[in-house]
């Protein structure tokens, strides 16, 4: 017995219980890693996620609402061996000294994701470094990121994607990292178009007393343009590192400019350079990220005897010499841009109206996602719904027929059959690898139209798709989805979604 002197309520266990439930029943924690693998460095985060359900009555869809850092690793030099493939016996290490020291457990993660990008990529054990998380590989998003896909993951770990969307502008995104530089143009928060060029802050290497220790395929192209000799064990003369910087400096201002490249910046091109009607469009601000951008703000002043300090003193010299430039803003991410956070999980409940042509081929885990916006006109043309499907395919640098996709479009207008005969017929038209090698053709669409389509696929364009038409559900650029076995009695599919996740 004790005296207040307001009034109290005493919460028995049971009701503390009862309210626990009830809260584990809206709200979900997830503990997550991030792990980017990289040209020049590598590092991984963890993260805890808070999502909570969506407050409309019986949504089945969770959004995050909080993301709490645990821990960051030190960044990491990408340990690369003399025959041009990376140490994974150093690389697992590192990552098993990440946990270590976070006093995180394996068995505590709940997703992640594992991104594998630029010169990384090229090395000829870039799989055996995927497979250091085959273990984890039904909760683990592992993402090789192409040039296209990088730019865009650039663009919104950076912090861009959000600046051009808060502020209604359109902002050109230049990350700059250890073998390549991405571009991304965005305008009011959705990217444009991107490219990248073989620039970068670590295509060469030289240590102290061993000379060069690293010579790119790039670097050596652009010393051999400037009469430079680049040698292994030799040092580099610094007038000679100060040109081969002063010569990536001036190719990135072209394309900052969108101009047509030179012939050398031609040659050192890794995806197609800028559209041609892109020439004349204004922009309102440049953003920089990546590992020399931390040289660029000057939050970064260590030499790691890379091209990083001198090609960002270049590109600052460039810039203030620039009058006619559109201004330079910070993001706020440099050289942890890429991925900044894991995979997060948003739950979706498909509609009724679907079509699986064979059950047992369910459950898929890690489908990438196309997100694509076909024009939906009173006449639907299929070579417009191909073309669409095939410039989704280069924006996710995938390569149609390897591996099956998940084809996300909303659907507006009247679901009569010629217009989704169209729309069936553009599809399959856009994925003929897809269908003769039977993978999963998997259509998930933002509108009540999936068993027709479906329908139309298999008894009239594709008879022998595997089709996995699936309606209610809304998905982005940069997704992975899960897709469920099919819940009896109510018809419907659990979608799970995996989100990279940026600040």
């Amino acid at each position: 017995m004790h005296d207040l002197e307001f009034e109290h309520l005493h919460v028995s266990a049971e009701d503390a219980a009862v309210n626990e439930v009830a809260w584990a029943a809206d709200n979900v924690e997830l503990t997550t890693v991030g792990i980017d693998i990289g040209s020049s460095t590598s590092h991984l985060m963890f993260a805890r996620v808070h999502l909570q359900r969506l407050a409309a009555a019986l949504s089945s869809r969770f959004v995050v609402v909080e993301r709490k850092i645990l821990w960051q690793s030190p960044i990491l030099l990408t340990p690369y061996r003399p025959d041009y493939t990376i140490n994974v016996d150093e690389l697992a290490g590192f990552i098993g000294g990440c946990y270590a020291y976070s006093g995180i457990e394996r068995e505590q993660i709940d997703s992640g994701a594992v991104i594998l990008t630029g010169e990384a990529l090229k090395r000829r054990n870039a799989r055996a470094i995927a497979e250091l998380f085959a273990e984890e590989a039904g909760k683990f998003v592992c993402a090789s990121a192409g040039h296209h896909m990088e730019c865009q993951m650039a663009a919104h770990g950076s912090g861009a994607i959000a600046l051009s969307r808060g502020r209604n502008a359109t902002l050109l995104n230049v990350d700059i990292g250890g073998g390549t530089t991405k571009f991304a143009l965005i305008e009011n928060g959705r990217v444009l178009a991107t490219c990248a060029i073989a620039t970068g802050g670590r295509l060469i290497v030289e240590e102290e007393e061993a000379g060069l220790t690293r010579i790119e395929a790039p670097a050596q192209e652009i010393a051999n343009e400037l009469g430079i000799e680049l040698r292994l064990g030799q040092a580099l003369a610094s007038t000679d590192r100060k040109r081969i910087a002063g010569r990536m400096a001036r190719m990135i201002m072209g394309l900052i400019d969108l101009r047509e490249p030179g012939e050398l910046a031609r040659r050192l091109m890794v995806t197609q350079a800028w559209p041609a009607e892109l020439a004349n469009k204004a922009i309102d601000a440049v953003t920089f990220s990546g590992g020399v951008a931390e040289y660029l703000f000057k939050r970064e002043t260590r030499r790691f005897g890379d091209l990083g300090p001198d090609l960002a003193e270049e590109l600052r010299h460039a810039l203030a010499h620039r009058r006619d430039l559109a201004p330079v803003w910070d993001p706020g991410q440099g050289i942890r841009a890429t991925v900044i956070g894991a995979a997060q999980f948003s739950v979706q409940i498909s509609g009724n109206t679907i079509l699986i042509a064979d059950p047992h081929k369910l459950p898929l885990q890690n489908l990438p996602v196309l997100a694509c916006r076909f024009a939906l006109d009173a006449e639907i043309a299929p070579g417009a719904v191909a073309a669409d499907i095939r410039a989704a395919l280069a924006r996710a640098d995938l390569v149609e027929g390897e591996s099956p996709v998940a084809l996300s479009f909303p659907w507006r207008g009247d679901p009569s059959h010629a217009r989704l005969h169209a729309v069936a017929t553009g599809i399959c038209a856009a994925l003929p690898r897809t269908l003769q090698e039977e993978l999963p053709l998997a259509l998930l669409i933002d509108g009540d139209v999936g068993k027709s389509l479906g329908r139309v696929i298999l008894n009239e364009v594709a008879p022998r798709a595997d089709v996995i038409a699936i309606d209610g559900v809304q998905l982005k650029e940069l997704d992975y989805v899960d897709i469920g076995n099919p819940i009896e009695l109510t018809n419907v599919v659990p979608i799970i979604i995996k989100s990279l996740l940026f600040r």
